[in-house]
């Protein structure tokens, strides 16, 4: 998929995301529906371009619809050669964040390491090339194994 196109995916995505995704709008509550389901499909097809751009393997793509009182989430996992990335796409509790991304350690690994979040802006505004240089920046982080001197560990 070309630049133009995943740029395209961000905006649609953003957009998306800026709408009560936990209603279902009248239709059925057997599963996703309307611009939920419309959310995780393009979710999944943009991270897995993503994954293929920022050089992954061993990856991991997939969504979890959730119930109908919240936007459901969309993440990627996936490695580099000593170190990768985890990603997630939502509508996060405090309403502000739409993207959490951090680094891994191992392709199992979703909870180590701090925290990074992506706003609704950030989504209609950066490049798709800024995007991956942000995602790049954990590459280098953690070429030292992922191992990182932190202040508050004893």
């Amino acid at each position: 998929m070309s630049v133009k196109s995943q740029e395209n995916n961000m905006r649609r995505l953003a957009n998306l995301l800026s709408k009560d995704l936990g209603y279902i709008w009248g239709e059925r509550e057997s599963g996703p529906n309307g611009t939920k389901k419309t959310f995780l499909n393009l979710g999944k097809v943009f991270l897995r371009t993503l994954s293929k751009d920022l050089g992954l393997r061993d990856t991991k793509v997939q969504s979890n619809p959730s119930g109908i009182a919240v936007s459901g989430d969309c993440s990627l996992i996936g490695m580099w050669e000593h170190n990768g990335i985890y990603i997630s796409l939502s509508q996060f509790c405090g309403g502000k964040y739409v993207l959490l991304y951090r680094m891994a350690r191992h392709i199992r690994d979703y909870s180590s390491s701090h925290n990074h979040f992506l706003t609704l802006d950030d989504l209609r505004k950066l490049s798709y090339t800024d995007l991956l240089e942000k995602f790049t920046a954990l590459r280098k982080e953690g070429g030292s194994h992922g191992r990182r001197n932190n202040s508050w560990a004893a």
